[in-house]
């Protein structure tokens, strides 16, 4: 009768298999744990702003990104503004709290866009547009891809893989405003308020004095005649009370009787103020 033990090769091939299976498994027999994903810097992890373009200093200075994003999941973007002049002193700042994982996938197509990338963009036969600025912070370290007029370039205007790389950064700025969620105002440790010389205003607008409640004028040298100062704390919140209710005309006076006209930018979480004005 043949038997049907098995022989030494096929016992010795059993026996390798399953002590490879005990050391790979897990206690109950699973596979191996994935690894951790990397973690998120504690801070600024993403950022889209716009840089240049013919503008006036003041909105230079007190610009704002577009999209800003955080390690803790805080998203801050620039809300609709309301269609009305004089316009509000305050600009429409808006905060949204989305999951660590839509953070870590957010970088992701960060790096897939290209923003890690150094290949040329091209150069649009165009005057005084912006350049949009991508920043990305990882682990590795911080990458920045700028790129001229990404909004108002054509496509045939450039080489056609130029076209393509563009497209796909229009495509991130898309995904990055377009996050779904519920957004709410958001409300600044500090402010900014960029300042210059009262000169009179509209004379068919006219507006009321408001009383400036914030750090002593006109703080420190911006550059076009402008100068900063940054409120925080309770000066912060009686600056923000104040410029509540005023508007881009308001003109501000301090207590020895000078008027001045007032930008404000909030300050963003990762920022400390006037230093970090462009």
């Amino acid at each position: 009768m043949r038997s049907t033990r098995p022989g030494p090769v096929v016992a010795g091939v059993l026996l390798v298999a399953l002590t490879a299976a005990c050391a790979t498994g897990s206690g109950s027999g699973g596979a191996a744990p994935s690894p951790e994903p990397a973690p998120l810097p504690a801070g600024l992890v993403l950022q889209v702003a716009r840089t240049g373009g013919f503008t006036t200093p003041e909105e230079l200075a007190t610009r704002l990104p577009v999209v800003t994003v955080y390690g803790d999941g805080r998203v801050l973007t620039q809300g609709p503004q309301i269609a009305i002049w004089p316009a509000p002193a305050l600009p429409n700042v808006q905060v949204q709290q989305v999951g660590t994982d839509t953070v870590r996938d957010l970088v992701e197509q960060a790096v897939a866009a290209g923003v890690t990338d150094s290949g040329d963009l091209g150069e649009p036969p165009l005057a005084d547009a912006t350049t949009t600025r991508f920043t990305l912070v990882t682990d590795e370290g911080t990458a920045v891809r700028e790129v001229y007029a990404l909004a108002e370039t054509p496509d045939d205007t450039v080489l056609p893989e130029q076209a393509d790389a563009r497209g796909r950064l229009r495509d991130l700025l898309d995904a990055l405003t377009g996050l779904p969620g519920t957004a709410e105002p958001y409300v600044p440790q500090t402010v900014a308020a960029v300042v210059g010389p009262h000169t009179g205003g509209d004379p068919e607008l006219p507006q009321p004095d408001v009383a400036w409640p914030g750090p002593d004028l006109p703080g420190v040298p911006l550059g076009a005649g402008l100068t900063c100062v940054s409120a925080t704390g309770q000066q912060a919140a009686d600056v923000l009370a104040a410029a509540g209710t005023a508007n881009v005309l308001t003109p501000w006076v301090t207590p020895d009787g000078s008027r001045w006209s007032i930008a404000f930018r909030p300050v963003l979480p990762h920022e400390s103020g006037c230093a970090d004005l462009a």
